[in-house]
């Protein structure tokens, strides 16, 4: 069974293109170059499925189209819109991994800042701002963290362990 740690979100089906099974993904990665036989996770009613593709291309910058193997109508492509896609982390190398994640993968990984020590959890993230932050339940109370890339100093992902470097008086905000 394959677990939520194991993958990451790179996407989101939204429609059916044209008549025979293809869908559109939404995805600003391009981790299907790097393998020969590529396949997505989509959640499934509460499962994580595998479906291997068929063949896929580039629409756009942001959007692709895919399709997956036993999926050959419009109808059967539909059963997948509007579901997030995910992939396999042990399949993608850790530094290029960085650049096609988004903070909301990072949601469950344990904070951990190099003066300070343990933080706590991230609970989720705020994106309501132009600030995206990270929300931690410190010492009792919610944390935001600002979630910028050059406070990140190491990432565990077998741990599942995020370590940064905070500036000097944050956690007293």
């Amino acid at each position: 069974m394959i677990k939520s740690e194991e993958v990451f979100k790179i996407g989101q089906f939204t429609k059916p293109h044209g008549i025979k099974g293809e869908i559109t993904l939404v995805t600003d990665c391009d981790v299907f170059d790097d393998t020969d036989d590529p396949y997505i996770i989509c959640d499934m009613d509460g499962i994580l499925v595998p479906f291997f593709l068929e063949d896929y291309r580039y629409k756009t910058q942001s959007t692709m189209l895919l399709k997956l193997e036993g999926v050959d109508t419009e109808e059967a492509a539909r059963e997948f819109s509007n579901r997030d896609v995910y992939y396999p982390l042990d399949l993608v190398d850790e530094d290029e991994l960085l650049g096609d994640m988004t903070w909301d993968n990072f949601i469950g990984f344990t904070v951990i800042d190099e003066k300070a020590g343990k933080l706590g959890k991230i609970s989720d993230v705020d994106e309501s701002t132009v600030n995206v932050l990270l929300q931690i339940n410190y010492q009792g109370k919610e944390l935001l963290l600002p979630a910028a890339e050059e406070l990140v100093k190491h990432i565990d992902f077998d741990k599942r362990e995020l370590f940064v470097a905070l500036p000097e008086g944050l956690l007293d905000l």
